[in-house]
């Protein structure tokens, strides 16, 4: 005789996991909702301040994919992490140049100047490379898990990719970026809702 948990408790212990890592993604997206669309003297207020805010935020999405590789050995699992931790560095650098850097200026002169351009231009750089690292760890991401727990990691997998490659160049700018970080959220959480027990 097998000892096997209720239905009710398996998805109960689920849900931990499912919301762990999908809200890092899901409270992005409403946070774009705020984000302006152009940094202007107008909107250079709230621009370096959404993302002080915003720059213990995003690296939450590289914790999430390594929530979700919990127990995966190999050389495709450390090269996921790896791909992850990339993003989470130079992501950093965008909101701290582009966001924080760039914004404070523009606020404190009151208009556009040259600093804040070059700021914006070295984050926008960085940012790409954090961009592109995150997508290469969702892929290695997705592999895994579909290998890992077969077709029902397969949707997730899917939908994480497409938020990671709408993500390169929408940010959090809604719809694309907003929608993006919606996808990685949700493909996040349904990847964990496809993890087979332990």
């Amino acid at each position: 005789m097998t000892d096997t948990a209720p239905t009710g408790v398996t998805t109960r212990r689920r849900v931990g996991p499912v919301v762990a890592v999908a809200a890092p993604g899901l409270v992005l997206a409403v946070a774009g909702l705020f984000h302006p669309r152009a940094l202007a003297p107008s909107t250079a207020t709230l621009w370096w301040n959404l993302h002080v805010v915003l720059l213990p935020l995003f690296p939450l999405l590289a914790v999430a994919l390594w929530v979700l590789l919990r127990g995966e050995r190999g050389v495709l699992a450390w090269l996921a992490r790896i791909a992850a931790y990339g993003y989470a560095a130079f992501y950093t650098a965008l909101d701290v140049l582009a966001g924080i850097g760039a914004g404070y200026l523009v606020d404190e002169a009151r208009g556009g100047s040259q600093e804040a351009n070059d700021l914006r231009a070295l984050g926008n750089d960085l940012g790409m490379i954090g961009s592109w690292s995150f997508l290469v760890a969702t892929v290695l991401v997705g592999v895994l898990l579909v290998r890992r727990d077969g077709r029902a990691a397969l949707p997730g997998a899917v939908i994480l990719f497409g938020g990671a490659a709408n993500f390169l160049h929408g940010h959090i700018y809604w719809p694309s970026g907003g929608l993006a970080v919606l996808a990685i959220g949700v493909g996040c959480g349904a990847l964990a809702y496809a993890a087979r027990p332990a």
